[in-house]
């Protein structure tokens, strides 16, 4: 029996069928190859980014341990700037002392760097002249007004909403090294929470959840503002100004809101009083001694009010007999 390059058997029936075992097997084992090398492939890949990742955290966090660092130049520079201060003792002790209150925090920078990765203060603290240079940062809390912005609500109305923000610094370090400017970049930021948040509310949301925009906004700005060092500690809606014409007709609509109401309420009055006519009706019908008693109260009372003039009712069955006739 021969068997030809394509597994077909050849001068024998069973050739056949067992070319076809044999390109079975092949294609079997090509894709298992195949397969293996895509798991393979994957699997170096994967390695390869855990690496990078790995190496980029080492990297960052060598970095993190040479930032206070300064060299042998900077050792230099600092100990060429203690003798200088040597020679030039007492002015320059006075140049070298600085003061900061209980409020404020110092941060400095020794030849461009922050030393000990922590602020200074309050009270008296030493700056060596000529390598040191430092920022003072308030930690007390900061008040400002939100703008008014022209926001259009998700039921499209435009509306002009203002507000204040109060914030602090509880990281001066961050506030300094992170951001440029903290109070303007916050002030800027606040803006922007306010139109995206009242962006996703209704006109009706907006005038009774106040409370809850308040909060919303100050979460938003409190997650955005901690890379900075700035703790958001309440954000306010001051006010929601209406355009004239909408203001008009929500006066329209609630104006007649209490005319149907007002309507309804006596037209309910009333027929209380037309219920309560037609029992009383019923009871005088079974006692004619009770219209008597009745016309001698109202008697009374018309005496009571010292009035000259007395209208004396007279019963309608006397006036029958006339109608008759």
């Amino acid at each position: 029996m021969c068997v030809s390059a394509n597994g077909k058997g050849t001068g024998h029936p069973q050739g056949e069928q067992i070319g076809k075992q044999v390109q079975g097997c092949f294609t079997c084992s090509v894709t298992r190859t195949t397969y293996s090398l895509m798991i393979s492939t994957t699997a170096s890949t994967a390695d390869m980014v855990t690496q990078g990742k790995l190496q980029i955290n080492d990297a960052e966090h060598v970095e993190d341990k040479n930032s206070g660092r300064l060299g042998c130049f900077g050792w230099l520079l600092v100990l060429v700037s203690l003798l200088f201060i040597i020679p030039t003792f007492p002015v320059s002790f006075l140049l070298c002392i600085k003061i900061v209150k209980e409020y404020e925090r110092a941060v400095i920078f020794r030849l461009g760097r922050i030393t000990d990765r922590k602020p200074k203060g309050p009270g008296l603290f030493f700056v060596l002249p000529c390598t040191d240079t430092f920022v003072k940062v308030d930690l007390r809390t900061v008040s400002f007004d939100i703008p008014p912005q022209e926001i259009l609500t998700r039921d499209s109305v435009t509306v002009s909403v203002d507000g204040v923000v109060y914030f602090r610094i509880h990281c001066p370090i961050s506030s300094v090294a992170n951001v440029s400017n903290a109070h303007s970049s916050t002030r800027l930021l606040a803006q922007t929470t306010l139109r995206n948040v009242l962006g996703t509310k209704n006109l009706a949301e907006l005038l009774s959840d106040r409370e809850g925009i308040s909060l919303s906004m100050q979460e938003a700005l409190d997650d955005a503002t901690d890379p900075w060092g700035i703790k958001v500690e309440r954000v306010e809606i001051k006010d929601v100004k209406l355009p004239q014409q909408l203001q008009r007709a929500m006066a329209a609509e609630a104006e007649a809101s209490r005319e149907a109401r007002a309507k309804i309420i006596s037209a309910e009055g009333e027929m209380n009083a037309s219920r309560a006519l037609k029992e009383a009706s019923l009871i005088i019908a079974e006692s004619p001694s009770a219209l008597q008693l009745r016309y001698l109260q109202t008697l009374n009372t018309i005496a009571g009010e010292k009035n000259s003039t007395i209208i004396f009712p007279l019963p309608i069955d006397l006036l029958q007999n006339f109608m008759r006739k």
